[in-house]
């Protein structure tokens, strides 16, 4: 699987950012896609993900700020951020869980970069 994460930048606290990331490839199924971000100095964490039924999940922390959303017609997926703070600040990577003939194996894009001023 191939995937192409973009949309990262710089904006002020309280602005929003919208990241995509462009799937394509997998001879799997998929059975989720989803963020992780990495802030500096710390570990990769979980932000959201949505499955193929519609589904979401995000970590507490983005909750009610940050939206998961998908276009399956151009297998791109897409992270709203919204109400952005300083802490938010991070590597984000685009990820994909499939279901290989042995088990779940999650793959992550390369990252992109969010920096958010205060």
């Amino acid at each position: 699987v191939q995937l192409q994460a973009s949309g990262g930048g710089l904006v002020q606290a309280g602005g929003s950012l919208r990241l995509s990331c462009i799937v394509s490839g997998s001879p799997f199924p998929i059975n989720a896609m989803g963020w992780y971000r990495q802030a500096p100095g710390k570990e990769r964490e979980f932000c959201a993900a949505i499955r193929p039924n519609g589904g979401t999940n995000y970590a507490d922390s983005v909750k009610g700020r940050f939206t998961i959303s998908r276009d399956s017609a151009k297998n791109t997926i897409y992270l709203q951020m919204d109400s952005l703070k300083p802490e938010d600040t991070g590597v984000y990577y685009c990820a994909v869980w499939e279901q290989t003939n042995m088990n779940e194996r999650k793959v992550l894009s390369q990252g992109t970069l969010v920096t958010v001023s205060s």
